[in-house]
């Protein structure tokens, strides 16, 4: 997928879904960013855009194909724009594209970074700057969409899914007495899948120039679940990588201290349910989801999208931030081995906030540049 041509310049191929919302005006700055530092490294992007998201659907009644998710998946890299639409009933195509992209792929590393940067107003004082990454598994826990709701007070569901290295077959069988209805949600965590998540944490720890992974559970209220994360990431961290150190949290404890002191952690390991609800919090704390990158990395075809949503209600008026896509972007350089591209677009974000005046910051940080002026301002830095 990886091709060389003439003078040994590298060229990949990135499948770009624009979404919906102000989707398509953030990724378009994002896209011309990325191209432009990775032509600084010898190297060039091809883009493939696919159509797929509300407008889409509501035309053709048709949200991700197979056929089409087969011809992303020989793509080098992806990219997602924001996806949603107050038009279309919520959770069709986030479930129809979002997770299936997750899951067909195997993306079982939901990676987050919060960094404070310039002139990026923060709501809670912190005691240096903001520098750290949710390293969150995305595949498992309660997010595996295994579930039903009773309205009789009996359920019988059938438990039957496919993920990255193995097969789930079984029966939920419940009654609750006196009869009533009831939900029950079947969360799953296993040795395979928090094994290779520890790992990931350890070597982004390492890259990072650090001795140290906070792994974030709530094993006291949910042992069996939770405690088997923690345990099985203890052991893989004392077995496979000396050097680094382990710490453990509760997830609500840790909310707490991240709220006093939002600068005290550095790598953070997380559960499905639990990376979700942090990595929020960390953006937050950090400016917003204006600064917000995310990535969905894989052993195959790994995507990368902003945490923001779509927001239908500023779409086309030039008041959306393209930063959150343009340092996705950066993370989607920096998977593709491009570690100097991936720098000079976090410099010139950097670059670009520091010294922005205050009309010359995007909306969301109190100025009154467009959407296209602050990608035009970050791409002078590159």
């Amino acid at each position: 997928m990886i091709e060389k041509t003439a003078g040994d310049k590298k060229k990949f191929s990135i499948a770009v879904i624009n979404g919906d919302g102000i989707g398509p005006e953030v990724m378009s700055e994002a896209r011309a960013i990325a191209s432009a530092a990775a032509s600084r490294e010898g190297a060039s992007l091809e883009w493939s855009d696919y159509p797929f998201g509300a407008s889409h659907y509501l035309m053709t009644g048709e949200i991700l194909p197979e056929s089409a998710i087969r011809e992303i998946g020989q793509h080098d890299a992806m990219m997602l724009g924001a996806i949603g639409d107050p038009a279309v009933k919520p959770g069709i195509l986030e479930r129809g594209i979002l997770l299936a992209l997750r899951f067909v792929f195997d993306q079982y590393v939901n990676l987050r970074p919060a960094v404070s940067y310039p002139n990026v107003p923060v709501p809670v004082p912190s005691g240096g700057p903001i520098d750290s990454v949710v390293v969150r598994e995305n595949t498992e826990d309660l997010y595996m969409g295994l579930g039903s709701v009773s309205e009789d007070g009996l359920l019988e569901s059938p438990l039957d899914l496919e993920r990255g290295g193995y097969s789930l077959r079984g029966h939920l069988s419940l009654s609750v007495s006196p009869r009533m209805g009831f939900a029950a949600q079947v969360a799953l965590n296993t040795r395979h899948g928090t094994e290779r998540i520890a790992r990931y944490a350890c070597e982004t720890a390492r890259r990072r120039g650090e001795d140290r992974v906070t792994i974030v559970t709530k094993s006291n209220a949910a042992p069996a679940l939770y405690g088997f994360f923690e345990d099985t990431a203890k052991s893989v961290i004392e077995s496979e990588f000396p050097g680094i150190e382990w710490s453990t949290v509760n997830v609500d404890a840790l909310c707490y201290h991240l709220v006093r002191n939002p600068s005290a952690y550095g790598v953070l390991l997380c559960p499905n349910l639990f990376g979700d609800i942090v990595s929020d919090l960390q953006a937050g704390l950090a400016g917003g989801l204006g600064t917000a990158a995310g990535g969905n990395i894989g052993g195959g075809l790994s995507m990368f999208e902003p945490v923001h949503g779509s927001a239908p209600d500023i779409a086309g008026t030039g008041r959306a931030n393209p930063i959150a896509a343009i340092l996705s972007g950066a993370l989607m350089l920096r998977h593709l081995s491009l570690e100097g591209a991936a720098v000079a677009v976090e410099r010139a974000v950097r670059t670009y906030l520091e010294g922005a005046s205050s009309d010359e910051r995007p909306f969301e940080f109190g100025g009154s540049a467009s959407c296209g002026q602050v990608g035009a301002a970050v791409m002078k830095n590159i």
